[in-house]
């Protein structure tokens, strides 16, 4: 297994072609999807040893999208087989002023129904020294949740480190009779790098930050910090949205010694913003297994978030001479 290894569920994504509504012609563009399948896949891309663990049907569905990742370089001998179903999104892109509509139908799905005795993670954390997950997966439902929990406290008890993306979604919550904050804490708590923003901490604490940008940033960096004794590193972005053409994006990482804030990008004419998260939390990763500072991480997690942009599909698929690129200021054709 590889250096990395991420946990979650793979799906997958159907979108009409161009900027066409959903069902307007008979036709849908299909992407291998998922949070965490898409942080590994660019991961594997800018050169590093990543596996991935998940559960998908024994059909040409599960068997299609293993194979898309392996094909672009990850480690799929964690992925089991079971259930009857893939998890399915539709996405809509918006044009102009109409929004990018989202419709989810992953009920039942595979990974959801996986069972918590399934996942063998003296075997799966064998070689491993970071495991990734997303809050997705707890919101899945109570088995998914426990899953989700055993995972980060094997890592903890075998030194390996945990990375946990946010990824707020209420609306899975609300299907289960769930109690969201405290499962977060629990997760967050094994975690030495979270990615996500002062509203993240405050659902997590239960408590209002400062109005001021700024200093909300920190104030609630400090909070997470003092609650979260693991806790490290904090990664997020923020976005304005002029409309759906036009955004202007900006990174920050927090640690407990002070931050490290990049200039906001004007994202222009953009492709896909779907995923672009999920670019940046790959970058921050690889910006500090690296040997990257705060300052790199920012940037690097901004680079490849806002290059995502210009890409449709899921997944992130640069490697560093477009990182280098995009840093260095290169827009001009390249031959």
């Amino acid at each position: 297994m590889g250096q990395f290894l991420a946990f979650g569920e793979m799906m997958l994504r159907l979108s009409p072609p161009g900027r066409e509504l959903l069902m307007q012609t008979p036709r849908f563009d299909v992407w291998v999807a998922g949070a965490e399948a898409n942080v590994v896949t660019q991961l594997a891309k800018l050169g590093h040893h990543v596996g991935f663990a998940t559960m998908v049907p024994d059909n040409d569905l599960g068997r299609s999208a293993i194979a898309t990742l392996r094909g672009h370089g990850v480690d799929t001998s964690a992925i089991q087989f079971g259930g009857e179903r893939m998890g399915l999104y539709f996405v809509t892109s918006g044009a102009g002023m109409r929004a990018t509509e989202v419709i989810y139908d992953r009920a039942w799905s595979s990974f959801a129904q996986a069972p918590f005795s399934g996942w063998q993670w003296d075997e799966l954390l064998d070689g491993v020294d970071r495991l990734h997950l997303s809050g997705i997966t707890p919101a899945l439902g109570p088995v998914p949740a426990e899953s989700a929990l055993a995972a980060v406290r094997a890592a903890s008890e075998r030194g390996v480190a945990v990375s946990f993306d946010g990824n707020w979604r209420g609306k899975l919550w609300e299907r289960w009779d769930s109690n969201p904050r405290d499962i977060l804490n629990q997760l967050v708590a094994e975690a030495d790098l979270m990615f996500g923003n002062h509203r993240d901490i405050a659902l997590l604490l239960d408590r209002e930050f400062s109005a001021d940008a700024e200093v909300r940033r920190r104030e609630a960096a400090d909070a997470a910090f003092s609650a979260f004794p693991k806790l490290r590193t904090i990664a997020s972005t923020a976005r304005h949205v002029d409309h759906v053409d036009l955004h202007r994006l900006s990174a920050r990482v927090d640690t407990r010694e002070g931050h490290a804030q990049t200039e906001e990008v004007t994202l222009a004419g953009i492709v896909d913003r779907i995923g672009g998260g999920d670019a940046f939390a790959a970058g921050v990763l690889h910006a500090l297994r690296s040997g990257g500072d705060s300052a790199a991480a920012a940037s690097t997690g901004l680079a490849l978030a806002a290059l995502k942009h210009s890409l449709p599909g899921d997944a992130s698929l640069f490697r560093q001479a477009d990182v280098d690129a995009y840093l260095a200021g290169g827009l001009d054709v390249r031959r």
